[in-house]
């Protein structure tokens, strides 16, 4: 008998049967292991926020509160290393519970309107940590992996809090992000003119030449003025818009305008004189090859001849565009009645579906960044209106914006064509998001501007009975 078990343990298939069997069998424990540590987890809850509507004033006030309140509940403490933490605010709570650079960047707008200079700090301090050598900031601050993150959405599970947060510095497709790197250096531009913290631009002042001379190097075409970005990169990642593309492009330009404004203000004459010439550079560059009389608004790309309301309405809101072009822009954009049923959907005419992410065909969400609304657009056209004069056709946008909050009780990620939350079997619209609270907090603060109120804050408090 020995020796027949000798013999068949010498046998070349026992031994690859044998290996096959302890590969199969530790797969299916890791696998297991894997499913029931996210199973473990707490289970997702709602954040909608539940209220008796009479007790605020009006409509405007009610959304406001639901809007501070789910931004508010993005803000969480995270480690950056073992011994270093920081308020952060991340994205979201059931997709996306991290940090990413374009969503704060945007929505440090409302956080600064509520006074959360903390949090503004130390989530720019995060990335600032994270910056290369180069001048690179990460596209996000994540802590798991984008599959192991789907997965604990689809399974209705919480993401965990208490893993390090770690450096991502490409889109999911592989490219950079330009739009992120630009916004971080907005916001911490705009946190240093709202909160005169001096410290903070000096110790950071460096870094932010650095993220801008990191900027430059995808500076291509004739004069070399305008950034060129490779495919699924900005924020509207699930459509291949490359080359020069405006929303990238008046974000750059906004930022080099704001480098402009804080060299001088620290007496950097020369650096200051530099980055106005650059910024203008970009503004003649961005008009003379994207403007469209023809059209009536900036294309898409010089690629794409679509409106892109993010970009147009950037460049209305931040004083780039002239006040002929705003004019032109915003009749269009009403002509083809793009705040409707929620303020704003993302483009005229839609992207061809060639042009759509091949992830997204198959999630059964084609229409992500195409004939969906985004509340943080809607945000920007108040803004671009108010900046116009037209406070009266802001204010039917406002009462849109305030009508779909009250009516989810939160702020979601995304609209369909129906005016309900975007969903699939594969992807329910994130909620809350907080790019979007953050932007309907500052767009109400500057629509409040116009009739006399100008502090969000006092709001809050004065309609909450």
């Amino acid at each position: 008998m020995t020796k027949q078990i000798e013999a068949n343990t010498n046998r070349p298939g026992f031994w690859s049967g044998a290996l096959f069997g302890t590969v199969i069998g530790m797969t299916s424990l890791l696998t297991y292991q894997y499913f029931s540590g996210i199973l473990r987890r707490p289970r997702l809850i709602s954040k909608a926020i539940h209220f008796v509507e009479d007790q605020f004033e009006t409509q405007e006030a009610l959304a406001l509160f639901i809007a501070t309140e789910n931004l508010r509940s993005a803000i969480q403490t995270r480690h950056l290393t073992n011994h270093s933490s920081k308020k952060i605010l991340h994205a979201g709570y059931r997709n996306f519970r991290e940090s990413w650079a374009r969503d704060f960047g945007f929505a440090a707008y409302g956080l600064l309107a509520l006074e959360l200079y903390d949090t503004v700090k130390e989530t720019l301090e995060a990335f600032f940590w994270h910056q290369t050598p180069e001048g690179r900031l990460p596209v996000k601050l994540h802590s798991i992996h984008y599959v192991t993150r789907f997965l604990y959405s689809f399974f209705g599970r919480e993401q965990p809090m208490e893993t390090m947060l770690k450096p991502k510095y490409s889109s999911g497709h592989g490219a950079p992000s330009l739009d992120g790197q630009g916004m971080l250096v907005i916001a911490a531009l705009t946190y240093v003119h709202k909160t005169e913290d001096i410290t903070f631009i000096q110790t950071h002042w460096e870094q932010l030449r650095l993220a801008v001379d990191w900027l430059e190097r995808y500076r291509t075409g004739p004069g070399g003025a305008l950034l060129h970005q490779g495919a699924y990169a900005d924020w509207a990642d699930s459509i291949d818009r490359r080359g020069r593309v405006l929303y990238t492009n008046v974000i750059y330009w906004k930022a080099l305008s704001e480098m402009s404004s804080a060299a001088a203000s620290m007496d950097l004459k020369e650096q200051a004189a530099d980055y106005s010439a650059q910024a203008e550079s970009v503004l003649q560059a961005i008009d003379t090859r994207l403007w469209r009389p023809d059209l009536g608004y900036f294309v898409t790309s010089d690629g794409l001849d679509q409106l892109s309301s993010d970009g147009n309405l950037l460049a209305i809101a931040w004083g780039l565009a002239k006040t002929e072009q705003a004019q032109s822009i915003l009749n269009v954009m009403e002509e083809a009645g793009m705040s409707e049923p929620v303020p704003t959907r993302v483009v005229y005419p839609s992207y061809p579906v060639e042009l759509v992410a091949l992830e997204n065909l198959l999630g059964r969400l084609p229409n992500y960044h195409t004939d969906a609304s985004w509340l943080w657009i809607g945000g920007w056209h108040v803004i671009a209106l108010v900046r116009t004069g037209h406070v009266d056709k802001a204010h039917q946008l406002v009462a849109r914006i305030t009508g779909v909050i009250v009516r989810d009780k939160q702020v979601n990620e995304v609209h369909a064509p129906n005016g309900q939350p975007l969903s699939s079997i594969w992807y329910k619209s994130e909620s809350p998001l907080s790019w979007n609270a953050g932007m309907i907090i500052y767009a109400l603060k500057i629509f409040g501007s116009e009739h006399g109120e100008t502090d969000v804050l006092a709001l809050i408090t004065k309609t909450a009975k």
